[in-house]
């Protein structure tokens, strides 16, 4: 029996470092496992430039009464051309539940499909649930280029 009792304490020491090195072990795999879950379920924030000048069309792509969306950096826009002839541009996301809005021809209006509100062609609320207007942009043609920006560009 002698024998006996020494082993025990070395034994228990043994099971003591094999059940944390086990636990540990479990703990990195829950850690690497749940890492990428967590950076995917969260999107990085982008920068987006406020001076940011973008190529929308170019000139004879739009017709008289006819509405184009294009990527203003990260978000969509609407250049429209008027019955007359005159150039338009907004943000193309409405501001109600951020749905894409276009150009309907036929009404010669802005129209938002999700819940069916409409803009007249100075950006303001016709009907629908929006709570404000689009954002309006600067358009500035430069030779056969049709170009948008958030505030006007220097000559």
């Amino acid at each position: 029996m002698s024998m006996d009792a020494p082993q025990r304490p070395r034994s228990t020491l043994r099971r003591r470092i094999i059940d944390g090195v086990l636990k540990g072990g479990v703990v990195a795999l829950a850690g690497a496992v749940m890492y990428p879950i967590v950076r995917f379920s969260r999107p990085p924030k982008r920068k987006e430039t406020m001076d940011a000048n973008v190529l929308a069309a170019t000139v004879g792509e739009l017709h008289p009464n006819s509405g184009k969306v294009f990527r203003f950096g990260s978000r969509p826009g609407l250049l429209i051309m008027t019955p007359d002839g005159e150039y338009r541009a907004y943000s193309a996301v409405c501001p109600h539940l951020n749905c894409t809005v276009q150009y309907n021809d036929k009404r010669s209006q802005i129209w938002c499909a999700c819940h069916n509100g409409y803009f007249d062609l100075t950006g303001k609320v016709i009907s629908g649930p929006p709570p404000k207007g689009l954002e309006e942009f600067q358009v500035v043609i430069d030779e056969d280029e049709i170009l948008v920006s958030r505030r006007p560009l220097d000559a």
